[in-house]
């Protein structure tokens, strides 16, 4: 290999170095350092496209600026490239100026994008297949990176969003999934915030929408959860019978050790059944013949 062979290839090393921090086989390149367009060089033939470019605004001029002046909402940033190389920083908001033949440029949309992941059929950790979805929220937080570093940002970030729903409910049983969605949401965001910020996009937020079970298991956990409803309410049942017969019995306690008591409640009785208007006819005991018998049962 020549001496000019080695030199044009330490040149593009030490460029792919600069821009990207590690070599482009690098198995995870560092962020890039975009610096400004002075720090590369186009040739002498970019130079001399960019004169000429230079002098065909001038000869048409004011016509010229129909084409030179560009707008960028509050919203965007806009990136530009000369003979293909990065022109600064993002651009923007506000009018910028491109110059024709030579110049290019790409808006970037720095608002926060929504999308929903469809459906995952996952294998948890105790061998049960759920369908889950989930919403992601995220936006442009460096626009040259977006559109240096990666092809389709939202779309990338939409699919590893994909994989992270996936390996993140593999690890967890079908009770976590259920009852613990704001853990594994702030999970799942951790993880694309780690993946997604060398595209120079950053999620905001996750959610988990829906988990949807099998059909037999959805059965299978209803009738689970119908004997338990049963279960506990004859327990509640049991505890009240139990303490209406411990009443009664404190009140039948309370009117055998009082006869004065229980000559109250005889007449209450009375009074009760004479009120309703029934056929009913009753013969009541004398109260003489109940208080001698209550007398012998006490001896006895």
């Amino acid at each position: 290999m020549t001496n000019t062979g080695r030199t044009t290839i330490m040149r593009e090393d030490n460029r792919n170095r600069e821009l990207y921090g590690s070599y482009p086989h690098s198995p995870r390149p560092s962020m890039p350092r975009i610096t400004s367009h002075e720090d590369y060089h186009v040739g002498l033939c970019g130079y001399i496209l960019v004169i000429l470019s230079y002098v065909l605004i001038f000869i048409t001029f004011p016509f010229s600026l129909t084409v030179c002046l560009k707008v960028v909402q509050e919203y965007e940033r806009a990136v530009m490239f000369r003979l293909g190389r990065i022109l600064g920083g993002a651009k923007g908001p506000g009018l910028f100026i491109i110059v024709p033949c030579v110049d290019a440029y790409t808006k970037v949309d720095l608002r926060t994008v929504t999308f929903d992941v469809p459906p995952q059929e996952i294998l948890t950790k105790d061998s049960v297949t759920v369908a889950v979805d989930a919403v992601v929220y995220f936006r442009v937080f460096d626009p040259v990176i977006s559109i240096t570093n990666v092809e389709d940002a939202p779309k990338s970030t939409q699919l590893l969003a994909a994989t992270s729903l996936r390996n993140v409910l593999g690890t967890k049983s079908l009770q976590e999934i259920l009852s613990d969605r704001e853990s594994i949401a702030q999970t799942m965001q951790a993880a694309l915030d780690e993946g997604t910020e060398c595209w120079g996009v950053r999620v905001e937020r996750v959610e988990v929408k829906d988990v949807r079970l099998p059909v037999q298991l959805q059965r299978a956990m209803a009738a689970e959860a119908e004997a338990a409803r049963e279960a506990r309410a004859k327990v509640i049942a049991a505890e009240g019978e139990q303490k209406a017969a411990r009443a009664l019995k404190d009140a039948a306690d309370v009117i055998m050790q009082s006869p004065t008591a229980l000559q109250l409640r005889y007449l209450q009785t009375l009074t009760t059944i004479a009120s309703e208007k029934n056929s009913t006819i009753v013969f009541p005991i004398p109260i003489e013949l109940m208080q001698a018998a209550i007398g012998s049962f006490r001896t006895s």
